[in-house]
């Protein structure tokens, strides 16, 4: 059964929300999905052993949260071109951080991405739950293709 590692770093909670929100339309689809926080992946070996690799931050003032870039460095490192990928995030006014996260995997680590990074406001609004759900859904199925 294919395995998921989705990791984010949040300031208030949100992406987290969203992290868990995509790891449940995995699971719907019949494949496991890992949820961690940013701060639990110290090496790259912490990356392996997954068949995609899900990133996501919020958005603040413009940037990404750092603990997140300081993965995207130390996953520069671990053995991920081909692998099925994701970027996400929460955002109030603007949105760089998972568009900039979605560049890194795609152009960087030569992943095979999801079309596009989710990004959105709150789980909770807008149909949010449903979107982060099929996002998670859309991995599944490119690691079932």
């Amino acid at each position: 059964m294919p395995k998921v590692l989705i990791v984010y770093a949040s300031r208030t909670g949100e992406t987290r929300e969203i992290a868990n929100l995509i790891g449940e339309g995995i699971r719907i689809s019949g494949m496991e999905a890992e949820v961690a926080d940013v701060k639990e992946i110290k090496k790259e070996s912490d990356m392996e052993g997954y068949d995609a690799l899900i990133l996501g931050s919020s958005t603040y003032h413009g940037e990404m949260l750092d603990k997140m870039k300081t993965l995207l460095f130390l996953a520069e490192k671990a053995d991920l071109e081909g692998k099925v990928g994701g970027a996400f995030g929460a955002h109030g006014w603007s949105g760089e951080a998972p568009e900039r996260i979605f560049g890194t995997m795609e152009n960087i680590f030569k992943m095979d991405m999801v079309d596009g990074p989710l990004m959105l406001k709150s789980a909770s609004l807008g149909g949010g739950i449903q979107m982060a759900q099929e996002y998670g859904k859309k991995i599944a199925a490119k690691l079932g293709s």
